[in-house]
């Protein structure tokens, strides 16, 4: 997805042999887009599909029913009062659903109890708060607040909270990427992207992956999860390398631009999926046009729904929305700032906010979980009090 990286052990050519104590080490191909796509190499010591025993465990336990139908409702869920606990993988809670993507949220205390498999697609995760490590098939990705988490789909991974973590995760169902308008015809990012390739941290490679690691993978696919127990170790990985592999980004490395005037939220564009991008909105200085109105302008985005996750900060545009908090405004109905902020943004000359922001093409439909956190005065809250129509 990035750039390639190599670790550990690996034969001169593909496809070649390694040794290792004698004994020929097994080439597992990571492959993405059938052969056409990015892909991995990694080198197991032992043969990396065989499988003792599986057992179907039923649908995911943070599976939620969608309501029947999208409603033109401007809404807001106070996810920030969910204390579920429990692990990220199984202690998780999808909120918003449609056929490209799943917004999940997780407030994670202990460590998964298997090795997870999401079949169901890439994950990015925001992580809101909290701190630990993931073990995953390329090495141990360090996380902390304010990282994103990027989890190609299958990738055997093992999230290990060092304190309470709250997680935003994006199950992007067919694919999430770097914009390609971000790249030169090399591959590599062009100066001109809003991060380079030194913002993101790679896991770092051990060859004792799997030391005191579960032998058991939980895999989840059509949001059903099965257990399965492998002959041998799935992480007795002796190298690898290629071009797919997970990685972090810390969001305050997303390098914003600002104009003359406002700027379409599209130039906070980070990530890219089938169907939908995510936005990162940090602290920048703000517009510098003399008559500037730094507050985002009322909009109808007649083809997107729309999702922002309030991370800290005073969002120019809203009122009454606090940190951990989603707001969700569909397509096709106006939306904009909160009454006063329209006019208050005048001569400003910085703003402090951040919030990951989430646009998709097709209409997501809420959960029945997500519906239970629902603000129901939201709707009414740009009606300024005391007007007159």
């Amino acid at each position: 997805m990035l750039h390639r990286l190599q670790y550990g052990q690996v034969p001169p050519k593909p496809h070649t042999t390694l040794y290792h104590d004698q004994k020929l080490a097994f080439e597992h191909c990571f492959t993405r887009q059938g052969f056409d796509g990015a892909y991995a190499m990694l080198y197991h010591r032992q043969p990396p599909h065989w499988i003792d025993s599986q057992e179907e465990i039923g649908r995911h336990p943070g599976w939620s029913a969608t309501e029947s139908h999208a409603r033109p409702l401007r809404r807001h869920f106070l996810s920030g009062q969910l204390v579920n606990g429990g692990s990220a993988f199984l202690g998780r809670e999808l909120l918003l659903s449609n056929a490209d993507l799943g917004v999940w949220f997780a407030v994670a205390d202990q460590p998964d109890p298997a090795l997870n498999c999401n079949a169901d697609g890439d994950e990015l995760v925001y992580v809101f708060s909290g701190k630990g490590q993931i073990y995953t098939s390329h090495g141990i990705l360090d996380y902390r607040a304010e990282d994103y988490i990027y989890l190609p789909r299958a990738v055997l991974h093992r999230w290990i909270p060092a304190e309470p973590t709250r997680l935003l995760i994006l199950e992007g169902r067919s694919w999430i990427d770097i914009p390609a308008n971000f790249r030169n015809a090399a591959g590599q990012l062009k100066m001109d992207a809003p991060y380079s390739h030194r913002d993101f941290r790679a896991p770092q490679w051990s060859e004792a992956l799997a030391q005191d690691q579960p032998q058991t993978v939980m895999v989840k696919r059509h949001d059903h999860l099965t257990r399965q127990h492998y002959h041998h170790h799935p992480l007795d990985i002796l190298g690898w390398d290629g071009q797919l592999w997970p990685f972090a980004f810390p969001i305050r490395c997303f390098q914003p631009r600002t104009g003359l005037v406002h700027l379409p939220p599209t130039v906070h564009t980070t990530f890219v999926g089938g169907g939908f991008v995510v936005c990162s909105f940090v602290p920048r200085m703000v517009d510098f046009h003399p008559q500037a109105i730094p507050c985002p302008y009322p909009h109808s985005s007649v083809d997107c729904d729309e999702v922002l996750f309030y991370v800290e900060g005073n969002f120019t545009s809203r009122k009454g929305v606090g940190p951990g908090s989603l707001s969700y405004h569909p397509a096709g109905l106006p939306h904009g700032p909160h009454p006063g902020t329209y006019e208050a943004s005048i001569g400003s000359k910085e703003t402090n906010e951040m919030a990951v922001m989430i646009d998709t093409f097709k209409p997501f439909l809420p959960t029945v979980r997500a519906t239970a956190l629902e603000d129901p005065a939201y709707q009414q809250s740009w009606v300024e009090k005391g007007s007159q129509a």
